[in-house]
């Protein structure tokens, strides 16, 4: 790596276990081993920890998903072979992590679809407690220390004191992937370890939102919620909720099914998935035919929104009730591509399968492990993402235990 000109260097520090980033994998791999009695510092590079977390807490932390714990790894994608156990989530799935909540004195619900959230929803109260209990643990947290790389086997940070050098005896990477990088997950990274023979996939947005050019008759439903349609791309289907916004579509129903339709899957729409189209038929040609255009979608459809949608991306419009019927079953969702990195919930891409073992030990670096988003897996929004990150920093952090106690 090349630096530049930087304030004196203070002598090497060394260290039982160095946890890198503050985020949800960080501070599990830290927990994992200062319960074994392992000294362990973390260093964050943001004034304060888990802001990713904390931002994703805002409108309702989404802890896990209460279901079937085969069901929950099936939605987990990646390059990385047997994902789920790959990843720890066998080990630590979403009943683990709501125990593990609950021991932090956090009272958890789960909704309708089996999401689980904190009763007071925050993500701010989990946190605090969480990270009590690792001060009480002995874990030493330094905020604003950013890495800069490794030099002559040593860590190199720039901190508040200058730069500082740290050999640990094992270290754990929780350095996030590339998305929201105004919260701490920038990938810089991403070229320190390509240097040293890490295979990187490049990264990309997932659980993302689409740009779309509208015309201008859309511009009234801005900010408007898309409801009871039933979108697909490729063998993904998603009934959820999702917003037509000045620049394009977002939201969670859009999340479930970005991965392919990022990947070039073109995306329908059901705009009436609960009628077959001999019923959704039957309405449009009983609806008066005074009507104009577009009251009768209004009309028939029950959506000012959904009508919308139609008349969108539905040109030229059929008139015969059957075509009509089956333009509106199957509408074709027609954007202008994902929304950059800086905007996507998380991303795709990351530390390689091929650089890793399969206890997420680094193979070009013995003794150091990675975890979270920094590897190359995705999930849906919906309790998948950050369930998968505390389960991956447990295994890396068991894997860095058994290290150092296999050295002694």
């Amino acid at each position: 790596m090349h630096d530049a000109p930087r304030r004196a260097v203070s002598a090497v520090e060394r260290v039982q276990a160095l946890v890198i980033g503050a985020g949800p994998a960080g501070l599990m791999a830290a927990e994992t081993m200062a319960a074994q009695g392992i000294r362990v510092v973390v260093a964050e590079a943001m004034p304060t920890p888990a802001r990713k977390f904390l931002m994703a807490g805002k409108s309702g932390l989404n802890l896990t998903k209460d279901e079937d714990p085969d069901a929950f790894a099936s939605r987990l994608s990646g390059t990385l072979p047997h994902v789920p156990d790959y990843l720890g989530t066998k080990d630590m799935g979403p009943s683990e992590v709501m125990d593990w909540a609950r021991g932090l004195g956090i009272e958890l619900f789960s909704g309708s679809t089996g999401r689980v959230f904190p009763v007071g929803m925050k993500g701010s109260p989990l946190l605090r407690a969480w990270l009590l209990r690792l001060r009480d643990m002995g874990v030493e947290l330094r905020t604003r220390w950013r890495w800069t790389g490794i030099k002559d086997g040593h860590w190199r940070f720039d901190s508040p004191d200058g730069d500082r050098l740290v050999h640990p005896e094992v270290a754990v990477l929780g350095l996030g992937g590339a998305s929201w990088p105004r919260l701490g997950s920038d990938a810089a990274w991403v070229p320190w370890l390509a240097d040293l023979g890490v295979a990187i996939t490049p990264f990309r947005p997932a659980n993302t939102g689409f740009r779309v050019e509208w015309s201008p008759a859309m511009a009234r439903h801005f900010g408007q919620a898309v409801k009871g349609v039933a979108l697909t791309a490729g063998k993904l289907t998603s009934r959820g909720e999702w917003i037509v916004s000045r620049n394009g579509i977002e939201g969670g129903g859009i999340y479930e099914v970005a991965a392919p339709m990022r990947d070039g899957v073109e995306a329908r729409i059901d705009l009436a998935p609960d009628l077959t189209v001999d019923e959704l038929a039957s309405r449009f040609a009983k609806a008066p035919a005074k009507l104009s255009v577009g009251n009768r979608l209004r009309r028939v459809l029950g959506d000012p929104v959904r009508a919308a949608l139609l008349l969108e991306w539905g040109q030229p419009l059929p008139t015969a009730p059957t075509e009509l019927a089956m333009r509106a079953k199957s509408l074709p969702l027609r954007h202008g591509g994902a929304i950059g990195l800086e905007r996507a919930i998380s991303s795709a891409g990351g530390i390689a399968a091929s650089s890793l073992t399969e206890n997420l030990e680094l193979r070009a670096l013995p003794g150091v492990f990675a975890a979270g988003e920094m590897l190359d897996w995705e999930a849906p929004t919906g309790g998948y993402l950050l369930t998968t990150c505390l389960a991956s920093g447990r295994l890396a952090g068991k894997a860095a235990a058994a290290r150092l106690a296999a050295g002694k």
